[in-house]
């Protein structure tokens, strides 16, 4: 399934933490992304908020050096699209959305992505779930 990815998920395939359910959903949210020759579409901070989780959980010593290249080597090897009109929308529809759903901008864009694209939303944090939920729309 085509799908909007929150970084949310993406550091599930690295992290140990989490329950076993969200593991299980990061699990088969990556497996659709690979076995079904899918797209991850992904907002234009996506990256600089994996760069900063990483590098936080690095210097907590929660992940090590060859975990996070290994991470990386399965970030590069998705299809991801990025959205780059993500910036001109932050003081517009992300930001109406943010307030409407009492969410932080960063993951207002994703709800905003997913809204827009008329795709799934993958994610695990629970506000934006709720959010998505309220929008009608629907999660991977």
């Amino acid at each position: 399934m085509t799908l909007v990815l929150d970084a949310s998920v993406a550091m599930r395939w690295l992290a140990d933490g989490g329950s076993d359910a969200d593991k299980a959903y990061a699990k088969r949210v990556l497996k659709s992304i690979f076995t079904e020759d899918n797209i991850a579409y992904v907002p234009s901070h996506w990256t600089l908020e994996i760069a900063h989780i990483l590098s936080r959980s690095e210097k907590k010593g929660s992940v090590a050096a060859d975990d996070a290249e290994y991470f990386l080597n399965v970030l590069n090897a998705i299809k991801f699209v990025t959205d780059f009109e993500t910036s001109s929308l932050a003081l517009t529809s992300i930001l109406s959305l943010s307030r409407r759903y009492g969410l932080p901008s960063y993951d207002a864009a994703y709800l905003e992505l997913a809204m827009r694209l008329s795709v799934p939303l993958a994610t695990l944090d629970k506000e934006l779930r709720r959010a998505a939920e309220r929008a009608g729309v629907p999660l991977a």
